[in-house]
């Protein structure tokens, strides 16, 4: 028996199902596809005989999502230049919602790409969903007392590497405000005064849009990059605007009105610590339209 659409359980929780695939494969198209797959599955199933439909979607759409994201492992292997999640324009309530603001930042995102796919996702459902571990033992094929491990792990490994952002979300305007106008104006003094002596750039242009292939470190160096952007023949017509991504302050910057590059940034201490670039044009396709993510349903 399939219940209506008004009460289906897949359309009630499709945002949830969405943001869980997502936060295990860093794309949007893929995790698009892989809740797909999950309603086919869901729609061949006696739902009647299903007694918690959430618990069981999630499952679904967790193995689902496994199963995409061992197949994608050589994918990523041979792109060209580093590989960057896909940013997301999110609707206001995202940003209302700190945990789950932290959990599909692109800062975060890209911490998770260090993991194993199992170990990604029993962190992703247990430090962001809070799914109990029998059902996501239940979910990645493991006992609990596996899981339980896992779990330890990927906890230790992610604290380690997460950039921390301990700022307001005004400072963090503020910030991004005064990084474009460095950058647009190519003021090299305006930049040093707001990179963090540290902070790390990272672009992925996916080896279509033209773009730095290995990480870059400190302000002089990166600002020297980014001061000449103002002064290229092919950056002539661009503009520069803060916008919100995975519900948080960001940018992007268009070149004769198109979308050309999305920004992430890390602010901490009134400095700019991580600088996230995003060019594939394959990755900014969503951009126009806004994404509901959702950590309840």
């Amino acid at each position: 028996m399939t219940a209506s659409l008004d009460t289906d359980p897949f359309v009630t929780h499709r945002s949830l199902l969405f943001t869980v695939a997502y936060e295990m494969l860093g794309s949007a198209a893929d995790a698009e596809d892989v809740v797909q797959e999950t309603w086919l599955r869901w729609a061949k199933v006696d739902q009647a005989e299903v007694r918690e439909p959430r618990a069981y979607l999630v499952r679904v759409v967790t193995r689902q999502a496994l199963n995409r994201l061992r197949s994608l492992a050589r994918r990523r292997e041979d792109y060209v230049g580093e590989w960057l999640p896909e940013p997301l324009l999110t609707t206001p309530d995202v940003a209302e919602d700190v945990e789950l603001t932290e959990s599909v930042s692109i800062a975060m995102l890209t911490v998770l790409e260090t993991l194993g796919p199992t170990e990604r996702a029993v962190f992703v459902l247990r430090e962001v969903f809070d799914v109990p571990y029998a059902e996501i033992a239940e979910a990645v094929g493991k006992s609990q007392a596996a899981v339980r491990q896992i779990a330890h792990r990927a906890k230790q490994h992610v604290v380690a590497r997460q950039p921390r952002m301990q700022v307001s979300r005004t400072e963090q305007e503020e910030v991004i405000e005064r990084f474009l106008a460095a950058v647009t104006g190519g003021d090299l003094q305006g930049l040093l005064d707001v990179l963090a002596p540290d902070v790390v750039l990272v672009a992925d242009g996916g080896g279509i849009a033209s773009t730095v292939r290995i990480p870059l470190v400190g302000a002089e160096v990166i600002g020297k990059v980014l001061a000449r952007f103002a002064t290229r023949k092919e950056t002539a017509g661009a503009a520069a605007y803060p916008m919100v991504l995975n519900g948080a302050p960001a940018a992007r910057i268009d070149i004769d009105g198109m979308l050309d590059t999305a920004i992430s940034v890390v602010v901490a201490d009134g400095k700019i610590t991580h600088i996230y670039a995003i060019r594939n044009p394959h990755k900014l396709a969503r951009l126009d339209e806004e994404t509901r993510l959702s950590r309840l349903s």
